[in-house]
């Protein structure tokens, strides 16, 4: 049988060593030693399993399963406020009402809280298992990683954050070529958690990323 077009497994905690030691902001202080990410990085998700912590893994690093993407510092994490406070090893640094951020030794966590409502549905219902080197990891599906990036980008336009903005429009754009999702069951779901106005700028922008893909696919004209 060929192995051309077997996708190598993902393994996480390289991706993170390479974000952290290629990012020049890194080179200045005290210097990292990244090998302990990695270990960090397994260490972390053997206690998420050994205390049967209910999570899924989405952003960066859920996206690599499915699209070349960019290399990421941070691992993010769905997960109840009641499942982190039993992972006393994740010093939490920040905290609102729908997130969290923590230090899991040198490794930076980001967590979305199941008191949001997507977020809960995203894990419940957008979840399947993917095949990383650490380990088979409870992982959001290209739906799920759609949902969640499209729920944040009218907060990003309203904060100014261009180059996130640029980013998360990327990644939609990536995923929407690749898989083709139904979009209209998106929209449908996201219309019970966002407002008509913020739903009508994430049609409008969806429409400019598809209009971007027609003229990928059919070229410039010679």
């Amino acid at each position: 049988m060929s192995t051309d077009n077997i996708k190598p497994k993902v393994y996480i905690g390289k991706v993170i060593q390479n974000a952290v030691v290629f990012n020049v902001q890194n080179w200045q202080g005290q210097p990292m030693n990244s090998d302990h990410l990695l270990q960090n990085v397994a260490r972390l998700f053997a206690l998420l399993e050994e205390r049967k912590i209910d999570y899924l893994l989405v952003e960066g690093i859920a996206l690599l399963q499915y699209v070349e993407g960019r290399n990421t510092e941070d691992i993010d994490l769905i997960m109840a406020l009641a499942s982190l406070k039993k992972l006393p090893e994740i010093k939490i640094t920040g905290r609102d009402n729908n997130f969290a951020r923590g230090r899991f030794d040198e490794l930076q966590i980001d967590i979305l809280l199941t008191r949001n409502r997507l977020f809960e549905k995203v894990r419940q219902g957008y979840a399947t298992r993917q095949h990383f080197v650490e380990r088979d990891i409870p992982c959001a599906t290209v739906e799920g990683l759609l949902l969640l990036k499209l729920y944040a980008l009218p907060s990003l336009y309203r904060q100014g954050n261009f180059a996130r903005v640029g980013l998360y429009e990327n990644d939609i754009a990536t995923l929407m070529f690749s898989y083709r999702p139904n979009l209209e069951l998106l929209f449908n779901e996201l219309a019970q958690h966002l407002s008509e106005t913020d739903l009508t700028a994430i049609k409008e922008i969806v429409t400019e990323i598809e209009q971007r893909l027609d003229r990928f696919n059919t070229g410039f004209a010679e």
